[in-house]
């Protein structure tokens, strides 16, 4: 059988992924791939430009940039796509370093909601951001640090029968040396990565995170596996993209991609914040417009919400829609559902259709099963917050929360596709 091989979409989205450990890893790697292209980045204390161009903003671990058109007015439509740059996993807690029996281990918490056993017998890393006394910030990652280790099946006997029970305050504290606790500091093995002490760390947002390398499989190459696809890969897709998109367009292009989705986007940094809001109302100021004016603009403006959704799972077809059943390989989806946990409605449907269609994207429609909750994405947020006309679209995906996903191999390449088509309407 042939090598099977990354096609270069693929081989830039395994890149983005890989330099993306963290939220705060993300937004560095847009913002610099943002810089490259000749967007200038935009401090919120300041006062900003009013004219044309390309600029960004970040915050924390979320980032927002646009192309504000030579054309644009008072009353020109924004075109927003927006993602989210976290993935469920752990987080480092307060005095991380404890030990047992001799081995020393690291403190962490849940964030989201992972699914624990596909974390187990894994090389992770830490990877977020460190906060010093003087005020700095420094990123940092650790490479393989660390291992959640599973009870052999000779001292649980009953695991592959009677199924596993971990209990996360019990049974999730990863080992990452042997010795007494004082001869390890977690903290300050993270200061050091930088050159610092652990001792002018004052603060840190640090999380656990898989290091295992992204990788095409199948026999005929069609999957893609790896971390952080929900939802690192709508991130990536967004902005490709956006990155395509020529200076002189009809309306104003926006790309957002928030943190702490994973756990209710309630944050300064999330979509429930003021972060997309404040930069769209600035723009608007900027152009000189009135409330109304704004108003009037966000009346005819679109919000696309890329986030990834579920593919029907062949030895658990009773868990979805008995009709609607994506694949991985059927392109992207539509996410629609009555209780509105999507904001799609039948014009954000006709305008996601229009949208492939202009692109020669085929797409699919995901629904939930009536007797299983429905999760939600930041689009129903964003349309409350803004009253902006929201559709929710995304990659379909086997073992979403694993600490590895998989998706389809051509997936990731045609959503590009229908969001640059959705981005640069006719």
């Amino acid at each position: 059988m042939d090598v099977v091989t990354l096609t270069p979409h693929l081989e830039s989205l395994a890149a983005f992924i890989q330099a993306s450990p963290s939220s705060f890893h993300a937004v560095a790697e847009v913002a610099r791939q943002l810089t490259e292209a000749g967007f200038s980045e935009l401090p919120e204390f300041d006062a900003w430009p009013t004219d044309a161009g390309k600029r960004f903003i970040r915050r924390d671990g979320s980032i927002v940039a646009w192309i504000q058109p030579e054309s644009a007015t008072v009353v020109t439509p924004f075109r927003i796509v927006g993602s989210h740059t976290d993935s469920p996993g752990f987080k480092l807690k307060p005095k991380p370093t404890t030990t047992s029996h001799g081995w020393i281990q690291a403190g962490v918490e849940v964030y989201g909601g992972p699914l624990f056993n596909s974390w187990l017998d894994r090389e992770l890393e830490f990877a977020g951001r460190l906060v010093f006394a003087d005020g700095t910030t420094e990123l940092v990652r650790t490479g393989p640090f660390l291992r959640f280790p599973q009870l052999a099946v000779h001292l649980d006997r009953g695991v592959n029968s009677e199924g596993l029970a971990l209990d996360p305050q019990k049974h999730l504290n990863p080992v990452i040396a042997t010795g007494p606790v004082d001869s390890a500091d977690v903290v300050g093995y993270l200061a050091g990565l930088v050159d610092r002490e652990g001792a002018d760390v004052s603060g840190y947002d640090i999380v656990v995170a898989d290091t295992a390398q992204p990788a095409v499989f199948g026999l005929r190459g069609e999957f893609f596996a790896s971390g952080r696809l929900d939802n690192l890969s709508s991130v990536h897709s967004s902005l490709v993209a956006f990155l395509a998109l020529p200076d002189e367009l009809a309306e104003i292009a926006v790309l957002a991609a928030f943190d702490h989705e994973e756990v209710g986007s309630e944050t300064r940094s999330g979509a429930s914040g003021t972060v997309l809001s404040d930069v769209l109302v600035r723009i608007s100021g900027g152009l000189g417009a009135s409330e109304a004016d704004r108003l009037r603009a966000f009346a005819n403006s679109w919000c696309l919400s890329a986030d990834a959704g579920h593919a029907v799972h062949p030895n658990h077809p009773e868990k979805h829609d008995p009709a609607n059943r994506p694949i991985v390989g059927g392109g992207p989806l539509l996410k629609i559902n009555a209780n509105q946990r999507y904001a799609t409605d039948a014009f954000g449907a006709a305008e996601w259709a229009r949208a492939c269609g202009r692109a020669g994207v085929e797409y699919q429609e995901f629904v939930s099963n009536n007797a299983i909750p429905c999760g939600s994405t930041i689009g129903p947020l964003t349309a409350t917050r803004l009253g902006i006309r929201t559709v929710d679209v995304g990659i379909a995906l086997l073992s979403m929360h694993s600490a590895r996903e998989m998706c389809g191999a051509t997936d990731p390449d045609s959503f590009t596709k229908a969001i640059g088509s959705f981005l640069l309407r006719e």
